[in-house]
């Protein structure tokens, strides 16, 4: 298996025969340096990937689910224009929903977020500021910014949440030890829309709906008017197709609450 523990323990071997090599045979020293910086190209990919589940398992999509079932996922809200849109097409769908939700946006839309969970909607954490340098971070901020997370979402609603969306899907050994020590489960996706960037409603629903299968986990965000557009043209393939759009917790089977 392809991850950070097998990677090291190869890597460090092939390591120590290439200076051997170099020491007592001559080898040219650029061996070792491209060795290297192979080494790191695929730790920097597999801290980036988190489908890899390189660092740490994430459940990325079900393989074994019967049911005709995927969980449409968002991130970084509540986001008082855009959540309320996203909420009232996931009813006009009857179609439920999960929001990794960021600390300082529940702290200013606390009836919004709320408002997800009376909907029967399933919340998770996704950090207290997602901060662009998420991925740097020692440990001890790491637990500290998804314990203030923790903090503002049971101060709000008495829920103690067990799901966790890594930032940007960055993930690393701090992050790993961070998540352990808090008994968090991190949740992937493996339909990346792709819905922040500059691509279009068209190239963004070819992205989700190509190969779908019951399973998967679609990554959205409630922060645009490009995602509520795609999100409508979603939920109606969805129905087509007679596709069940689930909570995480229900398409993995597990609890999202302690």
């Amino acid at each position: 298996m392809l991850n950070f523990k097998s990677v090291n323990s190869i890597a460090s071997v092939i390591f120590i025969g290439l200076l051997m090599a170099y020491s007592f045979y001559n080898l040219s020293f650029w061996w070792v340096l491209l060795f290297l910086f192979c080494w790191l190209l695929l730790t920097i990919a597999g801290s980036s990937f988190i489908g890899w589940n390189y660092h740490f398992k994430s459940l990325n999509f079900n393989s074994k689910i019967n049911k005709n079932q995927v969980a449409i996922t968002f991130d970084d809200g509540p986001n008082l224009e855009y959540t309320p849109q996203v909420l009232k097409l996931l009813n006009s769908y009857n179609a439920k929903a999960t929001f990794f939700c960021i600390g300082k946006h529940i702290e200013t839309q606390p009836e919004l977020f709320k408002k997800i969970i009376d909907q029967n909607h399933t919340v998770g954490n996704h950090t207290y500021s997602h901060t662009t340098s998420f991925g740097f971070l020692n440990t001890e901020k790491v637990v500290s910014e998804l314990k203030r997370t923790n903090a503002v979402i049971k101060e709000q609603t008495n829920l103690e949440v067990q799901l966790y969306r890594p930032a940007f899907g960055v993930t690393n050994p701090k992050i790993k030890r961070a998540i352990k020590t808090l008994g968090l489960q991190s949740i992937g996706w493996n339909k990346r829309s792709l819905d922040t960037t500059n691509l279009s409603e068209k190239a963004i629903m070819k992205r989700i709906t190509k190969n779908l299968k019951k399973g998967d986990v679609i990554l959205l965000h409630d922060s645009s008017d490009k995602t509520i557009a795609v999100l409508e043209q979603l939920l109606l393939f969805l129905q087509q197709q007679k596709i069940e759009s689930v909570t995480i917790d229900t398409l993995f089977e597990i609890k999202a609450y302690a």
